[in-house]
């Protein structure tokens, strides 16, 4: 297994390094792994003056799968558009045609405590919120800021989807829902924009491939106050680039914190891009105080997704529930009566699980 190692900026380090020790673990037991770093956002701006060097998307396209920490760190924020540490990870998603970001919100027993909703909300809680990576106004053309004849500026974005992109992305969630409890809720906003007019039209054609499977359809706007009034209706929710990007934080929250969300970013074979949900967090960059599991669950669904290895995803999943069970918590998901521990005691203590 050929990994391309990504640790990015802020956090991104620290939680990737207490990831590649899960890995190390693995590779101590017989598991061929082989692993390459290299830097991208405002790490690869630093070293090759772009967010996503050459020879970092040389890397990550020779790779069998890439593992990225996060980018971004205010520092960054007064430099051109396209040198932005964003656009980095912007790009390599387009580069690698990683069109389908799979977010698990899944909530552990053991931090039922720890969301902001009452346990008996969010208690059993998994949702898999399939999101389509690589459209809609993320990267549709034309965009920019421009100034008006009349001198007053005007920012435009476009929000653009084809037949084939929706297609796609439906046939993933559809597949996922096969394996779980065959039921995808499709998000979109039809009644005011054409573009998810269409997206709707195309998910309902793609569900008669899959008569077993029971497709409900939902406005952006209910499916975020349904998310907080009774998530456990949801099994799969499918939705375009920007609505998931916003939903799937809000969801991660019923699971106690952002640091609990892995990512998985899959092109048309399964070669995936694996990455917490959340962000770099610069404010707490070098502290040994971030969540490592997000990164580390991760890597279960590396294993799951891109090297078909059941057995070594469920290992690592097994080794997070132990650690918790055995009362580790880090800052962002601690309760009384836990055993507070930084990032990199986290990582020992899964490690030591697993």
């Amino acid at each position: 297994m050929k990994i391309a190692v990504l640790p990015g900026d802020g956090i991104g380090t620290e939680i990737v390094a207490q990831a590649t020790k899960v890995l190390e673990t693995l590779r101590s037991d017989g598991m061929k792994i082989e692993m390459e770093y290299a830097p991208i956002g405002g790490a690869g701006y630093e070293a090759a003056g772009d967010p996503l060097p050459d020879a970092t998307l040389k890397l990550a396209k020779e790779a069998d799968a890439v593992l990225l920490g996060a980018v971004g760190d205010w520092k960054y924020d007064k430099l051109e558009r396209n040198l932005r540490p964003e656009r980095g990870l912007l790009r390599i998603r387009k580069e690698l045609n990683l069109f389908a970001n799979l977010r698990p919100a899944l909530l552990y027993p053991e931090l039922a405590g720890a969301s902001t909703l009452k346990p008996e909300v969010v208690s059993g809680l998994d949702i898999m919120i399939v999101r389509e990576l690589t459209g809609d106004v993320y990267f549709g053309q034309p965009r920019g800021i421009s100034t008006l004849p009349n001198g007053e500026r005007e920012g435009v974005n476009t929000m653009r989807y084809s037949e084939s992109e929706i297609r796609r992305i439906g046939h993933v969630a559809f597949r996922i829902a096969m394996k779980r409890n065959k039921k995808v809720c499709s998000v979109d906003k039809a009644n005011v924009l054409e573009t998810t007019e269409l997206w709707r039209q195309v998910m309902i054609e793609t569900a008669r491939e899959y008569p077993e499977i029971e497709l409900s359809h939902m406005y952006v706007d209910n499916a975020a106050m349904q998310l907080v009034r009774a998530p456990k209706q949801f099994d799969v929710m499918v939705t375009g680039n920007i609505f998931g990007d916003i939903l799937s934080d809000e969801a991660s929250m019923l699971t106690g914190s952002i640091g609990m969300l892995p990512s998985a970013s899959l092109d048309q074979n399964n070669k995936g891009m694996y990455e917490p949900s959340h962000g770099s967090a610069p404010d707490i960059a070098g502290k040994d105080v971030a969540n490592p599991l997000a990164t580390i669950l991760s890597v279960a669904m590396m294993l799951r997704y891109t090297f078909n290895d059941e057995t070594g995803a469920i290992r690592i999943e097994n080794a997070v529930k132990k650690a918790l069970a055995q009362g580790y918590r880090t800052a962002d998901i601690y309760t009384d009566g836990c055993n507070k521990v930084g990032c990199n005691a986290m990582g020992d203590a899964v490690v030591a699980a697993l």
